[in-house]
């Protein structure tokens, strides 16, 4: 499984420490014209994935304001000028009973939206962008599947399938058996924002992952321990981050290990 180190900040510093980054496009945006992007942007130096902002821009306007075309022309001059783009998501409709209330849709035509952006982006800027299965209940993401099937999509010859709607959610459990039941057909899937109990319960069965709880756990560490470069908060602290990352790097590595030969045995 690849883990992508969450960041909530676009500067060089940032893309210096040579780990892939998930960023926002939010994050790259102008801080007086959140229309447009910087000016100057960071060159990364390892590959690293674009979230589209999707759950901000309809949690904060219940519907999606940024334009396709315009999302096509940010995508072009970050894979320019930053470099080393990997992949990234489409925009896609969260489906979480929030998500719902905020655009008065339904599950079924926040999935059709998210079917038919993928489309015309894949059209616009080809495979650099990954299909993403959104829902709320199992057999909702298995709808889901089938609309990208009858819309011409076999997501099992996909290289990466994002999994929408999971980071916010309570129950892992739940997730789990999402997550298996969706990698057991041969999906590659991608995990956004899985929290570290789900990685532990479910990570053997995800291809990458990302996760930003570094910055909450910087919150809550400087409560129990003081830093030794006296700040009050390590939630915007890349050596806090590294250190973070490497500690769940091998606490994955130990639990996806364990996962691997119980079911060996």
């Amino acid at each position: 499984m690849r883990f992508w180190l969450g960041s909530h900040h676009a500067t060089q510093r940032w893309f210096d420490l040579e780990v892939p980054l998930f960023c926002s496009r939010r994050v790259f945006l102008h801080r007086n014209d959140k229309t447009r992007l910087r000016d100057r942007l960071p060159v990364a130096r390892v590959p690293w994935a674009l979230d589209s902002g999707g759950f901000t821009e309809i949690d904060k306007y219940g519907e999606w304001r940024t334009t396709p075309s315009q999302f096509v022309d940010d995508i072009a001059r970050l894979q320019e000028e930053v470099g080393h783009l990997a992949w990234v998501a489409p925009q896609d409709w969260m489906c979480e009973p929030k998500m719902l209330r905020k655009t008065g849709l339904s599950i079924y035509e926040h999935q059709e939206r998210t079917v038919g952006n993928f489309r015309l982006l894949r059209q616009l800027v080809g495979e650099l962008v990954i299909p993403v299965l959104q829902g709320w209940e199992l057999d909702d993401y298995l709808a889901c599947w089938d609309e990208y099937s009858e819309q011409g999509v076999d997501l099992e010859q996909e290289p990466l399938v994002g999994l929408g709607t999971v980071c916010r959610r309570q129950d892992m459990a739940i997730a789990g058996i999402i997550v298996r039941r969706l990698a057991a057909e041969g999906l590659p899937l991608h995990g956004f924002g899985i929290k570290m109990t789900g990685i532990q319960l479910f990570g053997d069965q995800l291809a990458s992952s990302d996760s930003m709880a570094w910055s909450l756990d910087g919150r809550k560490i400087r409560k129990r321990q003081p830093c030794p470069e006296g700040k009050s908060s390590c939630s915007n602290c890349v050596h806090h981050a590294l250190a973070w990352r490497r500690k769940v790097m091998a606490d994955v590595g130990n639990s996806i290990g364990q996962l691997q030969l119980e079911v060996a045995t």
